[in-house]
């Protein structure tokens, strides 16, 4: 059955690109690129000479068409980003759902990727984090993407570009606090570095190179109980918690003897 290969490629140093990548390349009909102008460097790199077509996020979704009539054919393609794993704030996840809900047949060959790459050569100890990738440039959007994240206790992983890399800490200042976070930069090449910050200090003046921004926990909100005793304590017994659990639960959560909610409780 005719596949689509979502390759990884390296995200800086050319000598970086799996065995099984390169022997996929040069197997395949077709390789689909996010630029193909900036793949030809890797592919010339490695001689490997395959048509070429292009997928990016302006066309992705026209692309599944395509891609699937190449497929039909009893072609294999390969989908290549301009550097990393495609589907990873790439394109690719358009086209690889539209392609499964057809029932065409998907592979992966694993390659490097920005993300896990900064998680490691920052050291975090606290292994938890979450990936949220580029934001979006208004601010309405920018919001709606990150404020549910604001009080859960892991790192909170982003992708900046050199344009965006300021007004991104300067957004992450005002709605999360000042945190301490590392950016990351130049993953795999001369000037790779990972460098500890606070939000309220950073600022770059004259940003180059692609970015990752590891934005520790802020410090843990407590949230209130909603309601009075009465109302938490009949929320529990409604939603099948035994008297003697929904008893221990409220008195914990509003930081008040056992006793005390037990006398309302039977009241109830």
């Amino acid at each position: 059955m005719a596949t689509l290969y979502l390759v990884g490629t390296p995200i800086g140093n050319l000598g970086d690109i799996t065995l099984r990548a390169i022997e996929t390349l040069k197997n395949v009909d077709v390789i689909a690129c996010e630029d193909t102008r900036h793949s030809m460097g890797l592919l010339n790199y490695y001689d490997i000479k395959k048509p070429l077509i292009a997928c990016h996020k302006f066309n992705e979704r026209d692309s599944i068409e395509k891609i699937a009539s190449l497929l039909d054919e009893g072609k294999d393609v390969a989908l290549i980003t301009d550097a990393g794993m495609p589907a990873i704030s790439d394109p690719g996840a358009i086209l690889v759902d539209g392609l499964k809900n057809r029932g065409y047949n998907i592979a992966v060959i694993p390659g490097p990727t920005a993300l896990t790459s900064a998680v490691a050569l920052s050291g975090i100890l606290n292994p938890v984090f979450t990936f949220i990738g580029f934001m979006p440039p208004k601010k309405k959007e920018k919001d709606e993407l990150v404020v549910p994240f604001k009080n859960i206790q892991t790192n909170l992983i982003f992708y900046s570009s050199p344009y965006d890399i300021n007004k991104d800490t300067e957004y992450l200042y005002k709605t999360l606090g000042n945190r301490e976070f590392y950016v990351v930069k130049e993953i795999t090449k001369i000037h790779e570095s990972s460098i500890k910050y606070q939000l309220e200090d950073f600022h770059i003046d004259d940003p180059k190179g692609e970015y990752v921004l590891i934005v520790c926990p802020g410090e843990k909100v407590e949230e209130k109980p909603q309601g009075s005793i009465e109302e938490q304590l009949r929320n529990l017994l409604d939603n099948g918690v035994d008297k003697k659990e929904a008893i221990k639960q409220v008195s914990k959560n509003n930081k008040i003897p056992k006793d005390e909610v037990y006398k309302i409780a039977i009241n109830l």
